[in-house]
């Protein structure tokens, strides 16, 4: 840590004009990368607001760090709180959020022919539709288009999520008799 707070002391004597030297930049971006986050953010702030008036150009000129990110670790520095991360509202939506009725209309078009397990050994519904057919389904009873629901593999995936399993719809069997002779009848024999 002293190394750190000699180096960066060494920032505000770095005229504004001037480059930084390479072991200074080198650190300043080698210890940049290896902290995340608030912590990263902060790092920047600190380091700009060492630099001075024009801290933000240089450092985005120089050690190539976003103006933007620099900003929110300043904000944060001043007021003391830490932004969070949101990283799981990025990336793409599911199909649901597009499409809001699509798993009542998957459940409509796939109950009437499911079946529950005939053992009732498991809460497994099982239907003799595949994904295909019931996309299919979904354009030619629901109106759906073809280019607005999603791949035969999503909806194979939804049906899944659903509780659907694709198998033969399966009728209730009675036990097989056994070959084995039952005691009492061995007995009768004598």
């Amino acid at each position: 840590m002293h190394i750190m707070s000699d180096r960066l002391s060494q920032l505000t004597t770095i005229g504004e004009t001037s480059k930084f030297p390479s072991e200074i930049k080198i650190f300043l971006i080698e210890t940049c990368s290896v902290l995340s986050g608030s912590e990263r953010r902060k790092f920047m702030g600190r380091v700009v607001k060492l630099l001075g008036k024009g801290g933000q150009g240089r450092a985005e000129r120089e050690l190539g760090w976003d103006r933007k990110t620099i900003r929110k670790g300043t904000k944060e520095l001043e007021s003391g709180f830490d932004c969070i991360d949101n990283f799981s509202g990025r990336g793409r939506k599911r199909a649901e959020d597009h499409l809001t009725d699509l798993l009542q209309d998957i459940k409509d078009t796939v109950d009437p022919v499911s079946q529950a397990d005939p053992a009732f050994r498991t809460t497994r519904l099982y239907t003799p539709l595949t994904a295909e057919e019931v996309r299919n389904r979904l354009i030619q009873d629901k109106n759906y288009k073809d280019s607005e629901l999603p791949e035969v593999r999503t909806v194979q995936t939804k049906l899944n999520e659903l509780n659907y399993h694709r198998d033969k719809v399966k009728k209730s069997r009675p036990q097989k008799k056994s070959k084995r002779q039952m005691p009492y009848l061995i007995m009768s024999v004598k």
